[in-house]
């Protein structure tokens, strides 16, 4: 088995890596692969995208069986031409390709060949996943969103036993046409899938068997937590009881009345550092799920600049009809925001406020990150005081388990160090000797973070340390209070990681900006056996708006262009500019009412593909100085409507739109222009807003930005 390199090729801020893609040119599919012509001969395995698109974009007379024939034929020619072995993977649904086991100089030969658009090597992609300060716990649910309709999620699969999974009333009918399969594997039958998880696959060739860690099962059994999480975020069942230490609620996913298909193509090694995604697994997954006939796509992966093979298969995807949504990245201060085409909703992440508490002894009060909402009153001891036999002080400081001594801990509170020991790991060491509370203390600067502990748990910085235990010392045998705050306050502020879009693009990306820090989610069991977390990354701001998209699926005819306007459109606004940004944050609620969209011909996203890069009509605007930019709109609505124009935001130029006023029947479509002038990017970026105001009191805002 070929095991794939390491790392990600992504475009860095300061210095662009040329990732060259093979679009109509057999030439540029040759240099994504000339690095490697130096290399010895030893087969390696690469991905082989075929000119055109695969049978969710065929449109000819053939029917689909006839044209995966034709695909077919194509393909085994052009590998027999280079005396190549039967590929790993075949791909005939969202794009033309393979992966195959070849030798550089095969390679190169492929790549030559007329009807080669890419090659590109196998490569091991990272989750979007980031430990950050959390909000407060809990997924807003919508009732009874998403009947009908399926989302996909491409991760690390999913821990089905999870009750945010299981049957449920008022899931409607089945999403007509879906095609997908329970597959077996290691502890997991065909009846494990149910009428919510109804379909579960997994792809492991291109990350390579011998490479996953021991008790990674060979299954789409999820055993390290990341795709339960998405995929509970996106759909779990609303009103499940969640029982934790000093935090009782009820958890609900966006879009709880969806089902779930599960593609499994994300894997852990012996050393975490080399898990992630083999990009010909991602592949293999985004082509199946588009077979079976999904609706929704979530992968919360990253990927190269420009376009590589995973975004071909998405945008085979978006020709089938579904809604992809991929995540942004969480390198904002290295690297430009992943999935920048317009077939792909691309979510940033928003930051919210910490939920804090308080530690109050004998009325003085210091705070710090609280999760849990009850208080708890004990007497309080440290933990370098009440090391267990056979342990040291410092040690038991720290917290580690087995550290500490039962007798004098049952039924106190402990002050335990930060440091050297998982956070979490510290609060189920205090629950094993009997502990009631926890105050976790920083001993450097730092920052503090919300985790779903085993006791309630209040975390300082150092500075609230140091005033912590000049109280403790003015007072014997005292007893502390672990106090909750009430909840802060809801800012919207985008999170200092999210990627930003590149200026040198031809869009705004990310499309959205969706909450990414401290979301309660199920997750596969831990050590511990918890079965709860806080998800936090662009990963979970892209759960997130898969739910609501597959919500506006449910109550709406839309085709996948129209959810991607409706979302974008209605957004509220957010601090920051648009490549930051994008439209700002979801709005569910107004994205229901929407009646004005941008919608997308068949074959325009193909042709910005191949080079027609002004001609796709997305919902925003990114113009290079002066310039005149056209889209077109269409009212959904059953009645006839009358939007009146205005600018917003921009500061430097000059932009009129015409025309001024739209007045559309129901199903009419119209264009119009927005005219950039004069001005000066001596300041930089220029963004602001088209805003169209309807005469029913809806609202359509449409991102531009201004670049050089």
């Amino acid at each position: 088995m070929v095991r794939p390199s390491g790392g990600t090729t992504r475009r860095r801020l300061v210095a662009p890596l040329a990732v060259v893609l093979g679009l109509a040119l057999p030439l540029a599919a040759l240099h994504s692969i000339t690095a490697h012509a130096a290399h010895a001969e030893n087969p390696r395995l690469y991905l082989v995208t075929f000119e055109g698109p695969g049978t969710a974009g065929y449109r000819g007379p053939l029917g689909s069986p006839g044209f995966r024939a034709v695909l077919t034929d194509r393909q085994d020619a052009a590998l027999t031409a280079i005396d190549a072995p039967a590929p790993v993977y075949r791909w005939t649904t969202a794009l033309s390709g393979v992966a195959v086991e070849l030798a550089p100089s095969q390679a190169l030969r492929l790549a030559q060949q007329a009807q080669v658009e890419a090659v590109e090597e196998n490569q091991v992609r990272r989750l979007t996943a980031t430990a950050t300060r959390p909000v407060a716990p809990g997924t807003p649910a919508s009732g009874g969103g998403g009947r009908g309709v399926v989302v996909g999620v491409v991760d690390t699969g999913v821990w089905p036993e999870s009750p945010v999974f299981a049957d449920s009333p008022g899931l409607g009918p089945r999403s007509r046409g879906f095609a997908g399969t329970c597959v077996p594997g290691e502890d997991w039958s065909p009846r494990t899938c149910n009428a919510k998880l109804v379909a579960a696959s997994w792809f492991v060739t291109g990350y390579g068997e011998d490479a996953v860690a021991a008790d990674e099962p060979l299954s789409a059994r999820d055993v390290r937590g990341h795709g339960t999480q998405s995929a509970s975020i996106a759909v779990g069942n609303a009103e499940v009881d969640v029982d934790l230490p000093g935090l009782r609620t009820r958890f609900g996913g966006v879009a709880p009345r969806a089902r779930l298909a599960a593609y499994k193509a994300c894997w852990s090694a012996p050393d975490p550092a080399d898990d992630g995604c083999a990009t010909a697994d991602l592949v293999a997954a985004i082509d199946r799920a588009t077979r079976d006939g999904v609706d929704v796509l979530n992968l919360g992966v990253g990927d190269v600049a420009g376009v590589d093979t995973v975004d071909r298969a998405l945008l085979g995807a978006a020709e089938a009809g579904i809604v992809g949504v991929a995540a942004a990245g969480n390198d904002g201060s290295s690297e430009y925001a992943a999935h920048d085409s317009p077939w792909v909703i691309t979510v940033g992440g928003l930051r919210g406020a910490t939920r804090t508490g308080a530690v109050d002894v004998a009325g003085d009060a210091v705070r710090g990150a609280m999760t849990a909402r009850r208080p708890v009153r004990a007497r309080v001891v440290l933990g370098r005081d009440v090391p267990a036999p056979g342990s040291t002080a410092a040690a038991s400081a720290l917290c580690g388990p087995g550290t500490l001594d039962a007798a004098r801990v049952a039924g106190r509170i402990v002050v335990c160090r930060r440091g050297e020991i998982g956070r979490v790991e510290k609060s189920a060491a205090v629950a094993r000797a009997g502990g009631v509370g926890m105050v976790l203390v920083n001993t450097r600067a730092g920052s503090v973070t919300q985790d779903l502990h085993a006791v309630p748990t209040v975390h300082l910085t150092r500075t609230a340390a140091e005033t912590l235990r000049r109280s403790l010392a003015d007072v014997n045998h005292a007893r502390v209070t672990l106090r909750p705050d009430r909840a802060p306050a809801p800012r919207l502020r985008v999170a200092g990681w999210s990627s930003a879009g590149d200026p040198a693009a031809t869009l705004v990306k990310p499309d959205l900006v969706a909450p990414a820090t401290g979301l309660l989610a199920s997750t596969a069991p831990t050590t511990g056996g918890r079965r709860w977390a806080l998800a936090s990354g662009t990963s979970a701001a892209t759960a997130w708006t898969s739910g609501a998209a597959a919500v506006l699926l449910s109550r709406r005819q839309m085709s996948e262009a129209a959810v991607r306007s409706a979302l974008v459109g209605t957004a509220s606004p957010v601090p920051g500019s648009v490549l930051r940004t994008g439209a700002g944050a979801p709005a569910l609620g107004r994205a229901l009412r929407s009646r004005l969209v941008h919608g997308v011909p068949d074959g325009a996203y193909r042709a910005w593909l191949l080079g027609a890069r002004k001609a796709v009509n997305t919902p925003s605007l990114l113009a290079r100085g002066s310039t005149t930019l056209t889209r077109r709109v269409t009212n959904l609505s059953r009645r006839p409507g009358t939007w009146s124009v205005s600018v917003t935001g921009i500061e430097r130029y000059a932009v009129s739109v015409s025309p001024a006023t739209l007045t559309l029947r129901p199903g009419e479509s119209t264009l119009y222009r927005v005219t950039v002038a004069g001005g000066s990017l001596v300041g930089g970026l220029d963004d602001g807003a088209v805003v169209w105001r309807g005469d029913r009191g809806d609202v359509v805002r449409v991102p531009l930005a201004i670049t050089r």
